[in-house]
């Protein structure tokens, strides 16, 4: 689970605009989900990339509150994401952190991070464990204003062998006037 609230972290955190496209849904009305195949568990709009069995991540839930955010903020408002999991292997340093962010069409993000560096911005340290259910906690401030259209975010977590961790995704769809579309496909 430290892989997952680390993927949201580094997801939240790698822009703005990624941060918002995610989990900073503005909602002044309407909200419209689709499919919900592979489905991450919980209170969120995130999905695995695909079917998740051999993923040494389990995923038991991601909790983000509130729950669709809004669009339009106060300084200082807060995404709090909350998650728990366990690993069924051991991580050490090497594993990746693959990172896509997709406006329409186009890739406004494309990087790889270090995950053991990103994960002690949320107080943890590599190797991390396999075997016991880990909870964490984060809080993400939120942008005031999210530009209207789609944006597509992946995360390809994997270990130092390019093993998967998780892959997650999330597609939300700003509208002009507050409607929002969380597709989970």
């Amino acid at each position: 689970m430290k892989f997952l609230a680390l993927a949201t972290t580094a997801l939240l955190s790698t822009s703005v605009a990624a941060r918002s496209a995610i989990f900073g849904a503005s909602v002044g009305g309407d909200i419209t989900l689709k499919d919900t195949s592979f489905a991450v568990p919980g209170d969120n709009p995130l999905h695995h990339c695909e079917d998740p069995k051999d993923d040494i991540l389990t995923l038991e839930s991601v909790d983000l509150s509130p729950n669709p955010p809004k669009a339009t903020y106060r300084s200082g408002q807060t995404l709090s994401v909350s998650a728990k999991g366990i690993l069924t292997s051991d991580i050490e340093d090497g594993a990746k952190i693959h990172l896509s962010v997709k406006y329409g069409l186009i890739t406004i993000i494309r990087q790889t991070s270090d995950l053991c560096e990103l994960v002690s911005k949320v107080d943890l340290e590599c190797p991390l464990h396999k075997g016991k259910e880990t909870n964490l906690n984060k809080d993400v401030e939120l942008p005031k204003e999210i530009p209207p259209g789609k944006y597509t975010v992946e995360a390809n977590v994997v270990d130092k062998d390019e093993k998967k961790i998780t892959c997650l995704k999330a597609t939300v769809e700003f509208k002009i006037g507050g409607k929002i579309v969380w597709h989970l496909e």
